[in-house]
């Protein structure tokens, strides 16, 4: 456990180094969150009071902001295997591999690199809506939720992000397959909209949605009666995903191995 700590606090640092050196990455990924938090804030204002939305008496800025965190985290993770399809293209992969690094190591520093950007963006995304005027009833504890369920979303979709490089090994395959997945789990979800005004099926494939459990967990943790029954379920299942994809990620080493 120590070595595998240690390597995986080498390798997380390998990749904060290559992210300090080109700051504009997260400038560049914080742009478009920007844009739907301060266009969609203002284009759909009103609709809070349509009614059965369930605002709450919060505004829509409001409202939106965790959706926006959450989506903001999927798209990211969402690209985190391009760090491994660059790797294999420089060699460094079956270099490391052929090296005593854990496997693990190798899986859980890019997610905790991951984990990192995601809480710095995180971190934008609330600063902008604040200065937008959004305010929250349960600041403190809310955003820490905001920041843990943003966090969990990333290891999920980073690790599928992973796995999905080490066995396509191609970045066209990556990028189509992420673009597949982030939209539809996007829009089947509470992220912008209200479910309850969506059809039933969406309602029904927002139930098993993970970036719909990050938004409930997040906009519950903010609200001024946190509904505990909405978020402990979800917390947990994001849990108990992040951990079940980062194990399956992790294996898929070995069918990458195989091929080369």
């Amino acid at each position: 456990m120590t070595t595998l700590a240690l390597h995986s606090a080498l390798l997380t640092r390998r990749s904060v180094t290559a992210l300090v050196r080109q700051p504009a990455f997260v400038a560049i990924t914080l742009v478009q969150p920007a844009i739907w938090l301060l266009l969609f804030g203002a284009l759909f204002e009103t609709a809070v009071q349509i009614p059965g939305f369930g605002a709450d008496g919060r505004s829509y800025l409001e409202y939106l902001t965790p959706g926006v965190v959450a989506m903001t985290a999927l798209f990211s993770a969402a690209w985190a295997g391009t760090v491994y399809i660059e790797d294999m293209t420089l060699g460094v992969m079956d270099r490391m591999l052929a090296s005593p690094v854990r496997r693990g190591a190798m899986m859980s520093g890019t997610i905790a690199y991951q984990s990192i950007t995601a809480i710095v963006q995180t971190a934008v995304i609330i600063g902008i809506a604040y200065a937008a005027g959004a305010r929250f009833d349960r600041p403190f504890p809310g955003i820490v939720l905001t920041f843990t369920a943003a966090v969990l979303l990333t290891v999920v979709f980073a690790a599928l992000s992973n796995a999905v490089a080490l066995l396509s090994r191609d970045q066209n395959a990556l990028i189509g397959i992420s673009q597949l997945l982030s939209l539809p789990l996007a829009f089947l979800s509470s992220a912008i909209m209200d479910p309850q005004l969506a059809p039933d099926w969406i309602q029904t494939a927002a139930t098993y949605n993970p970036l719909d459990w990050a938004v409930v967990v997040s906009r519950e943790g903010l609200a001024a009666a946190p509904d505990w029954a909405a978020i402990w379920p979800r917390l947990g299942a994001l849990t108990a995903l992040a951990i079940v994809m980062s194990w399956l990620a992790t294996k898929a080493f070995a069918a990458y191995q195989r091929s080369v």
